[in-house]
């Protein structure tokens, strides 16, 4: 059983006067450290700890009987990820590219600022709200691990609805040379 003793009485003789014998007095604290026990046991229970949250990416087969998807150059945006945190951007196709290729950089004022101008303005060229504006988003061999996540998260702020990751092609890893 926890008890607080709080000091001897004072029970010795002196000078002759008779006293009368004090208790000691003590407070036990059995019941506060059961709920002390208890709420921390309540709150441990009733809290929710944080799940580990991760984006859906759906990949496509690798098949080589598949054909090649053809895409309007107008529609298409190419995120080039490099070596050393170096991205690059270009519309339309590596041979004849519309805009670029051009350096960027990562957040909301360099790629982000560029999807979401080119999520505008793509439509509006197209003269179809339904054809929106697809991302292709390539990595050289050397870029990291963490840049590629980087973009993958700018899509989902920008709510980009189609976009791909695809190979990148010597010509365009030679860009980073």
């Amino acid at each position: 059983m926890a008890q607080l003793d709080t000091g001897d009485s004072g029970g010795g003789k002196k000078g002759g006067k008779v006293r009368s014998k004090k208790q000691n007095s003590s407070v036990d604290l059995t019941a506060m450290v059961d709920l002390a026990f208890l709420l921390i046991t309540f709150f441990m229970l009733t809290t929710s700890l944080s799940k580990p949250q991760s984006m859906d990416l759906a990949m496509p087969d690798l098949d080589d009987k598949s054909e090649p998807v053809k895409i309007a150059q107008e529609r298409t945006l190419n995120i080039l990820i490099g070596p050393d945190n170096k991205v690059k951007t270009y519309m339309g196709q590596f041979d004849s590219p519309i805009e670029g290729p051009k350096d960027e950089k990562y957040g909301k004022d360099g790629v982000r600022k560029d999807i979401l101008a080119k999520m505008v303005s793509v439509p509006q060229l197209m003269g179809d709200s339904k054809k929106g504006l697809i991302v292709l988003i390539k990595a050289h061999e050397k870029s990291n691990y963490k840049n590629l996540v980087d973009i993958l998260d700018e899509m989902a702020i920008c709510k980009v609805p189609v976009y791909a990751i695809v190979e990148i092609t010597k010509e365009e890893a030679a860009l980073f040379d």
